[in-house]
């Protein structure tokens, strides 16, 4: 299940998205547009939570002049306590971001430089 292997970041994104407002029903081009996925990236990971019973999801009501419907989703009560728990925990992406560079040879290794155009030069 999900919560024991964690959710990639692209489906944290769109959980985040969704959880940011638990109760209003959203369709796919508005979450597209927020979280910047393409939607051969955020579609699968709707079909994906709503299948697991994290997403609730139905067509709009009525066929609006000049589109088809849409389908909307929203966070089911099991998915915002699983998103609410996912996106509070520090995640590997989140913990090497808030860590020094310390550790890393490009930080203790000073880098070999060339004298640039505006570098003056002595002269002999």
């Amino acid at each position: 299940m999900a919560a024991d292997r964690g959710f990639s970041a692209q489906t944290l994104a769109v959980l985040a998205a969704l959880a940011a407002e638990p109760t209003a029903w959203r369709h796919g081009y508005d979450l597209a547009r927020q979280t910047a996925l393409k939607s051969g990236t955020l579609y699968p990971i709707l079909v994906r939570l709503a299948d697991r019973g994290l997403l609730d999801a139905c067509w709009e009501d009525i066929q609006p002049a000049g589109r088809p419907r849409r389908h909307l989703y929203r966070l089911s009560s099991e998915g915002l306590a699983q998103a609410e728990a996912e996106l509070a925990r520090p995640t590997a992406t989140t913990s090497r971001a808030t860590t020094p560079c310390a550790t890393t040879p490009s930080a203790t290794t000073p880098r070999a430089t060339t004298p640039s155009a505006t570098t003056p030069r002595a002269t002999t």
